[in-house]
């Protein structure tokens, strides 16, 4: 594979890390950073660690998710 490749590769892989600790629905961090779900399900096939770091950046996404709703439910 080529530098230029690992490198778009790695950036995309980093948006979706990112996107999910906000946004923790594939769907929906795919479209904002511009990758294709069959892409980022071809970076969990082939990249194991990628995959672990994908789990826990939705793991975090879903706890901030839980954090706010169980905030605006307090506040009403």
């Amino acid at each position: 594979m080529s530098n230029s490749i690992q490198k778009r590769q790695d950036k995309e892989k980093g948006l979706l890390l990112e996107q999910f600790k906000k946004t923790p629905i594939v769907q929906i961090a795919c479209q904002k950073t511009g990758v294709a779900r069959a892409t980022y399900y071809r970076y969990r096939k082939n990249d194991p660690e990628f995959a672990k770091q994908a789990d826990d950046a939705l793991h975090e996404g879903v706890s901030l998710i839980n954090d706010l709703a169980e905030s605006q439910l307090l506040s009403l």
